[in-house]
């Protein structure tokens, strides 16, 4: 399901995909991309890319919102509580995600890859978030 999900990403440098699932139920899904009605990377190009920003940094000149970010942002919009959910990532989260997660309740972390942000991972156990890398 990750990899349906990750075929909407609109990242030129990296697809992503995050599924929240609540009581064996899919409450939310995100893939990283442009905010609406924003123009995506894919017509602009990559500033992050064009500077030659290295993966992981400076996530701020980044057009796009990422996997989790969506996921958790469309539990808000349609008012469903992700409050002790699971989320299913297909990359693990960078720290800005984590710290999302962290407040949105989500208790269970599991991703497929790693992602070069060793601050996410500390966050996250710190606040007694489960964290598994999934083996496929």
């Amino acid at each position: 399901m990750l990899g349906t999900v990750k075929k909407r990403s609109t990242c030129l440098r990296r697809d992503v995909s995050a599924i929240i699932v609540k009581d064996n139920r899919i409450i939310s899904t995100g893939y990283n991309g442009s905010p609406k009605g924003v123009k995506h990377c894919e017509e602009l190009g990559c500033l992050r890319e064009q500077m030659g920003v290295p993966s992981g940094q400076r996530h701020e000149l980044c057009r796009g919102i990422h996997a989790e970010q969506n996921a958790i942002i469309q539990a808000a919009v349609y008012g469903v509580s992700i409050t002790g959910a699971t989320i299913y990532i297909s990359h693990s989260p960078c720290v800005l995600c984590a710290k999302m997660i962290i407040n949105a309740g989500i208790r269970n972390v599991k991703y497929l890859e790693g992602y070069p942000d060793e601050a996410s991972l500390e966050i996250l156990n710190e606040a007694g978030v489960i964290v598994e890398k999934l083996e496929v």
